[in-house]
């Protein structure tokens, strides 16, 4: 993983991004002069994989006093369990209470995609699994999200920003909008390995236009050595990429002497789709997942004030006092 340090934008500093009520709580404080010392404590609603915590200790690190402050939070691709305390924050509470929103947003959305491709990885029993997510989500928070599922242990990603976050190989084939603009699979093919550098992988698209065992063959004939494999990615209205269909073109292809080409599934895959493939023994090479983590449902996280000033408080509903953590390690 990079170790890179998360951008942080300037509206969220200076508190854009903030519910208006922290605004307010704000203001009144700063004009009752009343800015105690507190300890806040961040803990999910159900279990997953904590992804985000280093954008929020960028942000903590750049905006607490250097005295006086402690954090102390699990690491970064950690499991965590439901309710458990994955980030404790101790500091004077005008010193980042205005973040709560931004904090818990970044958690939620992060550990929602860390754990979404996790399932997938989980599912796929070792084989590769790329993020394609970047289709289904704003441009603004793709590079976020490639770097969660990256977290979450999918191998690489297909956006570059997301990519470069991840310290990963920017991953992906042919685009089947090569083969519908060019006309043909064969043409499209040809285009790509013509104009496309040798460090470049060539891994064909088929089944846009033709029959994908046909096109599989036809492009395999062509490119002989230099084929490093075929994705298959049928629309749901075709009955989608099944598991037949793998053992079927692994056949054709053994038998037409391309034991060396291997083949790519990706489309709207999910664990039990995947599962499916694994559980019949299906040859697939590497799964891509576009829908499933890139709309991934976020975790909620609840922020909490445990301690005023050293002394246990709460909510009504909520224990006061530190929750004990043994795995929370300090970062700050």
């Amino acid at each position: 993983m990079n170790n890179r340090e998360p951008e942080i934008s300037r509206s969220l500093v200076l508190g854009h991004t903030a519910d208006i009520e922290l605004h307010r709580a704000r203001e009144i404080l700063r004009n009752e002069s009343v800015n105690p010392e507190v300890v806040m404590e961040f803990a999910p609603e159900s279990a997953g994989v904590l992804a985000g915590v280093n954008e929020v200790k960028t942000l903590l690190n750049r905006n607490l006093p250097e005295t006086g402050r402690e954090v102390w939070a699990l690491d970064e691709g950690s499991s965590f369990d439901a309710n458990e305390v994955v980030l404790r924050v101790r500091a004077p509470y005008a010193s980042f209470g205005l973040y709560e929103t931004a904090i818990n947003g970044m958690l939620a959305s992060c550990a929602g995609w860390a754990t979404a491709a996790r399932e997938c990885v989980d599912a796929a029993d070792g084989v590769p699994i790329i993020s394609l997510g970047a289709h289904h989500v704003h441009p603004s928070v793709v590079g976020v999200m490639d770097y969660s599922a990256v977290t979450g242990g999918a191998s690489s990603c297909s956006s570059v920003l997301g990519a470069r976050l991840s310290g990963v190989t920017a991953s992906g084939t042919m685009a089947s909008v090569l083969v519908v603009v060019i006309g043909d699979a064969r043409t499209a093919v040809e285009a790509f390995d013509r104009n496309m550098p040798p460090e470049v992988q060539r891994v064909a698209v088929v089944g846009t236009i033709g029959d994908e065992t046909v096109e599989a063959l036809e492009v395999s004939r062509m490119l002989r050595d230099r084929l490093r494999g075929v994705r298959l990615e049928s629309v749901p209205s075709r009955g989608g990429v099944t598991p037949e269909l793998v053992h079927e073109l692994r056949a054709r292809l053994d038998q037409g002497g391309f034991n060396h080409v291997d083949i790519f599934v990706s489309g709207d895959l999910d664990p039990d789709q995947i599962r499916a493939f694994t559980e019949s023994s299906a040859p697939v090479a590497v799964f891509g997942v576009g829908y499933f983590i890139g709309a991934a449902r976020p975790v909620k996280f609840i922020a909490e004030i445990k301690e005023l000033e050293g002394r246990p408080v709460a909510r009504r509903g909520f224990i006061p006092g530190i929750t004990l953590n043994p795995r929370l390690t300090r970062v700050l």
